[in-house]
């Protein structure tokens, strides 16, 4: 079996006096969508941002295509490929649907800089992106900044996403489009670490599933065996997916 793309051994995090991350391991593969699931203060938050630098790994290491990044500044992590999308979503709301996409795009300072096939991609699984192109982002509906919060992190090619709780608070219409537009970006090779709490959601999209709970990962294995089995549900999670359909 090849390496997978992202792999944490014994992360710990603390954040001030409080000890978050107690030693977690977790591998993302290549190509898949993989959900992070566990109780509310589990640590999957603290597990994006971690990977991401925002908060630094007190031990532990965090190899992304081989190199340990564990110690990297935030803007050379983002620069190796990867993105991060967080639950508030991050946008810039005094500014434009258009001028959020141009700071997301590193290498472009004007919309005529930016890779317009791609562009078009992206509008094509967020419409209301170009029907709001030069609306304040502010403006727009919780659903809306959502898609504009992930759409952001697609303009341009990424390896690998990090994506905190897309559908949360989200009308069943929007979450729906948000499961299209997903599938979609599984289609192009896209690598996707999922923190969700949707059940529904997280069955209908992930291939693989690693369970938090205390600052640690306490179960992986594969979407479909944890769907189909209720009594590992209810001894991970407390609840049956089924519940949630």
């Amino acid at each position: 079996m090849s390496e997978p793309l992202l792999k944490l051994e014994g992360v710990h995090t603390h954040i001030g006096a409080y000890h978050i991350l107690h030693g977690v391991d977790l591998q993302v593969a290549q190509g898949e969508l993989t959900v992070l699931l566990g109780r509310n203060g589990a640590g999957k938050t603290t597990t994006l941002r971690t990977i991401m630098g925002l908060w630094q790994a007190s031990q532990g290491t965090i190899h992304f295509e081989g190199t340990d990044i564990a110690a990297k500044p935030t803007p050379e992590i983002a620069q190796s490929g990867i993105a991060y999308v967080p639950e508030n979503m991050g946008i810039f709301s005094d500014l434009t649907v258009a001028e959020n996409f141009i700071l997301a795009a590193r290498g472009s300072r004007r919309i005529e800089d930016m890779d317009a096939e791609r562009l078009e991609w992206v509008f094509g699984l967020f419409p209301a992106m170009k029907r709001f192109w030069q609306h304040p982002a502010g403006l727009l509906s919780g659903g809306q900044k959502q898609m504009l919060a992930v759409a952001r992190a697609i303009v341009e090619p990424r390896k690998l996403l990090l994506i905190d709780e897309p559908s949360k608070g989200l009308a069943p219409a929007i979450i729906q489009n948000m499961i299209v537009a997903f599938r979609e970006l599984k289609r192009t090779d896209t690598t996707i670490l999922l923190v969700e709490q949707n059940f529904n959601f997280a069955r209908q999209l992930g291939d693989q599933v690693a369970v938090m709970d205390g600052g640690r990962v306490v179960h992986a294995g594969t979407m479909a065996d944890l769907a189909g089995d209720e009594a590992l549900q209810q001894s991970l999670l407390g609840l049956s997916l089924a519940a949630h359909q």
